[in-house]
């Protein structure tokens, strides 16, 4: 103890007004000596500036000391990110994440509500929309474009699934691109790939390139929901969160709305479109094509005005950024409630530790396309790194029990959706073929027919001397029967075969009675002249106007379920939400069994998507507040794509038992969505929780 540190005994001595106060314990300080140093000290160095002197070593090229120091004081922290284990650098992350989702919370909860967000509801709202007229584009246009491009049995069918595998594509690849580049940017790039290519298909007249546009097409639109969601929840506080992303889900049964309502007031007009010679026809479906490009390019425009997503730019380290665009948000909504005068308190935000590597490529280094081709290989890996991070133990439990409820209730929606119109389309073909006109063994000579015959069917007939100009067959065959010296001028066909049939001397000027038409016929000295060029479009009996109205009827529907789930979401939580929603669509399915007519399949249609879109509303929240923020738009991604894989099953298993069976759908549809339903109660409940 009668040892004195060298730092105490230097601590002792305190300067005060000027003078030394020394210390009364006994020890001898040295007396006035230090005064007195200090006096001769002043006296020598007097005019002398210590920040002028020129160190000695500096001409012999030797750094001083003190730059020495300062550089490794620097360099202190890199070196010691890049000795420690990656595992500690995660650890500091996510606590440094965790202090962030808290800030944050009480950020947006400073900024508030208002005119901010809902601009960005409707803007966002519109690329929604979008992605809800897509679904229904193909399934509108078919009918006409089969005839237009004169397409077979497994070309519509290919057509129709199409979309859905573009979409799921293009959810997994711009959805995890979006943790990457950012969520505005990546919006940006997938409407624009949507309009540009939705754009061009109108215009096309080949089956391939039409079939490589809308695929293209797809892949744009998919990107947009995982995204959608992701940017909007950012904005949103932990109160506010459940409701609003339910009232934007509103957006699609909106984009179903709009679709059926262009599809019913353009494609049936066949005067709407033009011609070029005789091999270019753009016809008005495609008009309807274009027109439902509309609410991508609006929503591609507006988002330019919109700013990115500060949530995202915290979690990559750009703090300024985000703390303007927070503040631009704060005084956009104090302006709209009549407070200009509130000021924005943050004046600094937590940003997690950075520890993903960036590597800047100079210019110098390589060609163009190197640089380019190392910077999309490098940003490509870290979205597959986001991918196997969603299945690693933190998360592979909840991401797979969402996976199957997914893709559950993809397989039973998608599936009746298309299922429900097949049935309604085979009813009507039923009632059309009891109405059916049979003609046995007539004889007709020097007869001009010059009107329409439909859904008739003439067996053992002999025409002889007849002509048959200026008319139109829909639905007729003719079986064994006999033409002789007949003459057949400008007449279109629809569903027209000749079985059986011998024809002797008879001419065919101007007709579409194909080769193909004539099965089993013998044509002894018959002519054919000028044949018809494609397929031919008779709008008028073509577009069945109910089909445009049960899809419409089904969009509206599902509006009661829209505001139930909105309204209720933050008070029953997300899990109850769910699980109620599929299980009440379960039951549902069960009363299909008594849906033999137009109508009744028609209502329970509109009570099943009613019941069901409260468990669509649902999971699109909780999926959003389950992963963090740099996993978010990945992890959503992932499992809308496996959502548009349930759909392409489920149009492809559904639609082959329409006309066979009910019973295998609807056991199908309702066994998922029970499965479905009691999975998704095992789930986490998100709605107390802060965005991580």
């Amino acid at each position: 103890d009668g040892y004195r540190n060298t730092n105490q005994v230097s601590d002792d001595y305190r300067y005060q007004d000027g003078n030394y106060d020394t210390p009364n314990d006994g020890y001898y300080r040295g007396g006035d000596e230090p005064a007195q140093e200090e006096d001769a000290q002043s006296d020598v160095t007097e005019g002398h500036d210590e920040d002028d002197e020129v160190y000695e070593g500096e001409y012999q090229g030797i750094p001083h000391p003190d730059d020495i120091k300062e550089k490794q004081k620097k360099r202190a922290p890199a070196m010691d990110d890049e000795y420690r284990d990656r595992a500690d650098l995660m650890a500091e992350r996510m606590e440094d994440e965790e202090q962030l989702a808290h800030q944050y919370e009480n950020i947006i909860e400073e900024c508030g509500h208002g005119r901010f967000q809902w601009t960005l509801f409707f803007v966002l709202g519109l690329a929604l929309m979008a992605d809800g007229v897509e679904v229904f584009v193909v399934g509108f246009v078919l009918p006409s474009a089969e005839k237009d491009m004169c397409l077979s049995s497994s070309n519509k069918g290919m057509l129709g699934l199409i979309v859905y595998l573009g979409m799921m594509v293009g959810a997994v690849l711009l959805g995890g691109l979006a943790d990457k580049l950012g969520r505005k940017q990546c919006l940006i790039i997938s409407l624009a790939i949507n309009a540009a290519f939705a754009f061009l298909s109108s215009f096309v007249q080949g089956y391939g390139f039409f079939l490589f546009c809308r695929l293209i097409s797809g892949l744009g639109i998919g990107g947009t929901l995982p995204i959608v969601f992701a940017y909007f929840s950012e904005f949103l506080s932990r109160e506010k969160r459940g409701e609003h992303l339910s009232w934007l889900c509103m957006f699609w049964m909106i984009g179903g709305i709009y679709a059926s309502a262009m599809a019913w007031s353009i494609i049936p007009h066949y005067g709407w479109g033009f011609s070029m010679g005789t091999k270019y026809h753009f016809h008005s479906w495609r008009v309807f094509v274009l027109v439902c490009a509309l609410p991508c390019i609006a929503s591609l425009v507006a988002l330019k005005f919109m700013p990115e997503s500060p949530r995202f730019l915290l979690e990559i380290g750009k703090h300024d950024e985000a703390w303007m665009i927070l503040k631009q948000v704060h005084d956009t909504n104090m302006r709209a409630k009549g407070e200009p005068e509130r000021v924005f308190t943050v004046s600094y935000i937590k940003t997690p530790k950075q520890v993903d590597e960036f590597i800047e490529i100079q210019s110098s280094t390589g060609t163009w396309y190197q640089r380019w081709l190392v910077r999309i290989t490098t940003t490509l890996k870290q979205v597959w790194d986001n991918v196997l991070y969603c299945l690693t133990a933190q998360y592979r439990m909840n991401t797979l029990m969402l996976a199957v409820v997914w893709f559950t209730m993809a397989l039973s929606y998608y599936g009746l959706i298309v299922w429900f119109p097949d049935m309604i389309r085979y009813f009507q073909d039923e009632a059309y073929e009891s109405r059916v006109k049979i003609f046995d063994e007539e004889e007709v000579s020097h007869f001009t027919f010059n009107f329409t015959l439909e859904n008739q069917i003439h067996r053992n007939g002999e025409y002889r001397n007849d002509k048959f100009i200026g008319m139109k067959f829909k639905e007729v065959r003719f079986e064994d029967s006999l033409f002789e010296d007949c003459y057949f001028e400008d007449v279109r066909s629809s569903e027209t075969f000749f079985e059986n049939c011998t024809i002797i001397s008879t001419v065919f000027y101007n007709t579409d009675l194909y080769e193909h038409k004539f099965i089993n016929c013998r044509l002894i000295n018959s002519t054919f002249m000028k044949e018809k060029e494609g397929c031919h479009i008779d709008f008028e009996e073509d577009n069945d106007f109910l089909i445009y109205l049960v899809s419409f009827l089904g969009s509206l529907s599902v509006l009661p379920g829209n505001i139930i789930s909105a309204l209720l979401m933050d008070k029953i939580g997300r899990i109850k939400m769910i699980g109620g929603s599929m299980l009440i669509s379960a039951v549902c399915c069960f009363f299909l069994f008594f849906g033999n007519s137009e109508s009744a399949m028609i209502g329970w249609q509109c009570l099943f998507c009613g019941a069901s879109i409260a468990a669509w509303n649902a999971l699109d929240v909780i999926t959003v507040e389950l992963y963090p923020t740099d996993k978010r738009a990945t992890a959503f991604g992932i499992l809308n794509g496996l959502c548009k894989f349930g759909a392409i099953l489920g149009n492809s298993i559904f639609s082959s038992f329409v006309g066979i069976t009910k019973v295998v759908p609807i056991l199908l549809a309702s066994s998922a969505l029970v499965g479905g339903g009691l999975l998704a109660l095992r789930l986490p409940e998100t709605r107390d929780q802060v965005l991580m």
